[in-house]
């Protein structure tokens, strides 16, 4: 009879276990059953996101009239917003898998969060840095901002972005809220700007180079100074590169271009007109009252009749006019009456301080075309055109004794 009841119980025994060991093992079944069902339920936002969402949003935008919707809602930033959502959908769905899994290690649960929220904020950083990046294209498309110095707003954004990411990364990991960590960070902000005291200079100086629109891309600038002449080519959040008129390749910090002075030639290029400024020494004994037959001779020489005929000889209350007065009254005349002036801006011969070298003529008029070349082309033209004929007009120009004239 013992040995029936014991049979009995080792019966009853073997069967709990074998209950027992299936109930675990549908259980863990069950476990991965979800977690499959989970898997694909992500795997099907996904796809849902970038084969119907996205599909949707370029059939919409492509039909649209504008253009700027081509670049904020391009494949890149739809991307980037699609990882977004990604994590926010296994963070919703993450409860029913630990207790599917039935993982009940604390540590384990916690680091799983953490690695989540890790996931969100690090895509959520992307999503921002594409959108940035095409709201930079976007404005550098645009007309009137062709060129303008936004490159180190993009620059900026990227760093502020990062900054942002690494207290909120910090934040996540160690269980504070950003705010304390900011609080903690603010003793040692010192240190921080010291190390970082150029970049945030540059920071700085780039956006008040973008606000004022002191400076873009294709401009020529000036810094004596420095020894800066040459055309921008590149403005970002940390130098500012300009290739001088020999080819080569100078680098300077932005924020020197708001603690010194310089030139920008660029109003000069868009104004329409380029200044020439030279002087001319007449020598003082030169000067003399003008007769009739010196008038005539003018009107009838081939070479300044043109302008000699709308050239005014008489003068105030019949004062004797001089040569050199006649010579000026030329020169003006001849000015206003060349196709390559600008007429437009201010003209005029007029004469400066006498000197121990003579009575100084200055000419100062507006080239039509602000380049280079023309312009130079332009003054020697005149230059030489004035030079040339002062002995017509009984003019000596003042010149320093050569060792020719010494020998002589």
């Amino acid at each position: 009879m013992n040995e029936v009841s014991l049979k009995i119980k080792d019966w009853i025994i073997a069967q709990l276990v074998d209950a027992g060991f299936a109930q675990r093992t549908a259980d863990i079944i069950d476990g991965w059953i979800v977690l499959v069902l989970i898997l694909l339920l992500i795997v099907s936002v996904n796809l849902i996101l970038r084969w119907g969402v996205m599909r949707l949003v370029h059939w919409f935008v492509h039909r649209t009239k504008v253009t700027w919707d081509d670049i904020l809602f391009d494949d890149k930033v739809l991307c980037s917003l699609c990882n977004i959502i990604m994590p926010i959908v296994i963070k919703v769905v993450m409860p029913l898998a630990i207790i599917a899994l039935e993982i009940d290690t604390p540590w384990l649960v916690s680091m799983l969060y953490v690695g989540v929220d890790i996931a969100i904020v690090i895509m959520g950083l992307l999503f921002a840095n594409s959108f940035c990046k095409a709201l930079y294209e976007l404005f550098v498309n645009r007309p009137g901002w062709e060129g303008r110095p936004i490159k180190g707003l993009l620059q900026t954004c990227q760093v502020l972005l990062i900054i942002i990411g690494l207290i909120l990364t910090v934040s996540i990991i160690i269980g504070k809220s950003p705010a304390l960590l900011l609080t903690g960070l603010g003793a040692s902000a010192a240190i921080i700007s010291f190390i970082f005291k150029d970049s945030l200079l540059g920071l700085i100086a780039g956006v008040q180079l973008s606000v004022n629109n002191m400076l873009k891309v294709g401009d020529w600038i000036e810094m004596p100074s420095r020894g800066i002449d040459g055309v921008v080519v590149e403005v970002s959040l940390t130098t500012i590169k300009i290739r001088g008129w020999n080819n080569t390749l100078q680098t300077i910090p932005p924020y020197l271009l708001i603690s010194e002075p310089f030139d920008n030639w660029q109003a000069m290029r868009d104004s329409g007109g380029r200044r020439i400024k030279r002087s001319l020494n007449v020598d003082m004994t030169s000067v003399a009252f003008v007769s009739d037959a010196m008038i005539d001779e003018l009107r009838s020489n081939s070479v300044t009749s043109g302008v000699m005929a709308n050239v005014a000889t008489e003068t105030l209350e019949g004062a004797r006019l001089t040569n050199l007065d006649l010579y000026v009254r030329y020169i003006n005349r001849y000015i206003d009456e060349h196709p390559r002036v600008n007429h437009t801006m201010i003209s005029m011969v007029r004469e400066l301080q006498p000197t121990e070298w003579g009575v100084p003529i200055e000419l100062y008029f507006f080239s039509s075309d602000v380049n280079w070349i023309p312009h130079e082309h332009l003054q020697t033209e005149v230059i030489s055109h004035v030079v040339a004929l002062a002995p017509l007009f009984g003019i000596r120009l003042y010149q320093a004794p050569s060792t020719l004239d010494l020998r002589r």
